[in-house]
């Protein structure tokens, strides 16, 4: 059981859950502190974020926010939690007001996991099965890589319309961790957004999209620095 006032809440990304941080997991919940995965069900900004609130009122004491890709943008509206201590961006969007994660990205050429990225009849967006290694988690294993692929949650486009409010790394303080071999979202706009936010620390991994899983390693050290210098 945890005996720190502190509880790390990680909130996943697009085309996956809350298991894609199951190798982060365990080494935060050994350092003593709680942990809790969200679950967003990926069919609006608003309502991602409000799920993410829900957890975060669920909590006793301060919440770090973890996000992942478009878990950032989640992050950064339900930051503004008054139990909301710290935000972490592992390679993650850090939208300001008024940004939409569709206008980030026209920032510069589509990445090449873009292209793999097509919507359903009810406008949901997915990733080709054939596809998703290369572009999303091409230095996992194949047998990872397959489950991540075959078991992949579609998010909803609207998502990458919708604009975000006051961002809370305005007033809060955030860390930021750049994936610089990501098929997914540019290194480079990756570096923009983490100085932008006038990140604490920014590191760089030599990862794929999926930083979570290839280089957990890594980013539980960016974790834990973060619940340290906020708890």
């Amino acid at each position: 059981m945890s005996n720190k006032n502190l509880t790390i809440i990680l909130v996943h990304g697009a085309w996956g859950d809350g298991s894609h941080w199951q190798h982060v997991i365990p080494p935060l919940h050994k350092a003593g502190y709680k942990v809790r995965s969200v679950q967003n069900p990926l069919t609006s900004l608003a309502d991602d974020i409000s799920k993410t609130n829900d957890l975060i009122d669920a909590q006793e004491g301060k919440v770090l926010l973890v996000g992942h890709s478009y878990g950032g943008a989640v992050i950064s509206g339900a930051g503004n939690h008054e139990k909301v201590a710290g935000l972490v961006y592992i390679a993650a969007f850090a939208p300001d007001k008024g940004d939409s994660l569709g206008g980030i990205f026209s920032r510069r050429e589509q990445p090449s996991g873009g292209a793999a990225i097509y919507p359903d009849a009810k406008g949901f967006l997915w990733i080709k099965y054939d596809a998703f290694h290369a572009s999303f988690c091409q230095d996992l294993g194949d047998d990872e890589a397959l489950v991540m692929s075959l078991s992949q949650k579609p998010i909803n486009g609207r998502c990458f319309g919708d604009e975000a409010g006051a961002p809370a790394w305005q007033h809060k303080p955030s860390w930021y961790q750049v994936s610089d071999q990501d098929h997914m979202i540019p290194p480079v706009t990756q570096q923009e957004m983490a100085d932008h936010i006038k990140a604490k620390k920014i590191i760089h991994l030599d990862a794929s999209h999926a930083s979570l899983a290839s280089r957990a390693k890594e980013v539980v050290e960016l974790i834990l620095e973060a619940a340290k210098a906020v708890e």
